[in-house]
């Protein structure tokens, strides 16, 4: 019984991977989103570098991402099986 106790697991819980796993996702998205809008020819200027997509939505989701990816390296799976 001693040796079960002493045998390292996992650091995490099955949820908090989960929870992981679906913040790296959203902070990928949100690169994908601020990727693009460039121009072949560089005495063209393109408005689509300011549009909403690349200055408000991509910034937002990859905080959010960091924020979820934080919640579920903080989160205790012991408190949460009460």
């Amino acid at each position: 019984m001693e040796n079960q106790e002493n045998q390292p697991g996992f650091l995490f819980d099955k949820a908090n991977y989960k929870i992981l796993l679906i913040g790296i996702a959203v902070i990928i998205l949100g690169f994908i989103l601020m990727a693009g809008g460039g121009s072949d020819n560089p005495e063209v200027w393109n408005d689509a570098v300011f549009d909403f997509r690349r200055i408000r939505l991509s910034p937002t989701l990859v905080l959010i991402g960091f924020g979820i990816t934080a919640y579920s390296i903080l989160k205790n799976p012991k408190k949460s099986d009460h």
